[in-house]
């Protein structure tokens, strides 16, 4: 497996297949990079798939303290590597991590979210800053 250095120092592991445009995979709380497996035939056709694993699941190191920002950073980190024109798919939490490591990132081609969770105890999901430029 390859790995990427996140912006705290942790290690995270990806698997790289295929040879076309990036696309990064983020599963979910109960898997690991391969929860794709299943699909990954499929997307190797058309991306070179990069299937992370999320801190303290498989390959990827961890840190003492959790932060949900630490793993939007991670998710930014994969991106990053992956080089431009990078396409994100995220599934459950992974969808999260996804959406808001895509608010982190320059050059992201599309954005993918599969069965979001969205966390309530935080305040707003979207930041105003972002709306106020949807909206008209």
């Amino acid at each position: 497996m390859d790995s990427v250095t996140s912006a705290d120092g942790t290690r995270i592991a990806h698997k790289r297949s295929g040879n076309a445009p990036p696309l990064v995979l983020v599963h979910g709380s109960t898997a690991n990079h391969t929860r794709w497996a299943a699909i990954l035939p499929e997307l190797q056709n058309a991306f070179t798939v990069i299937a992370m694993e999320r801190r303290g699941r498989g390959e990827s190191g961890d840190a003492a303290a959790y932060s949900r920002d630490r793993e939007y950073d991670d998710v930014v980190a994969v991106v990053e590597a992956a080089g431009g024109g990078v396409s994100l798919l995220g599934h459950s939490f992974g969808a999260l991590c996804a959406m808001e490591a895509a608010l982190r990132v320059d050059d992201l081609r599309r954005l993918v979210l599969y069965e979001p969770l969205f966390p309530m105890d935080e305040g707003p999901i979207i930041p105003a800053s972002c709306v106020s430029g949807l909206v008209r």
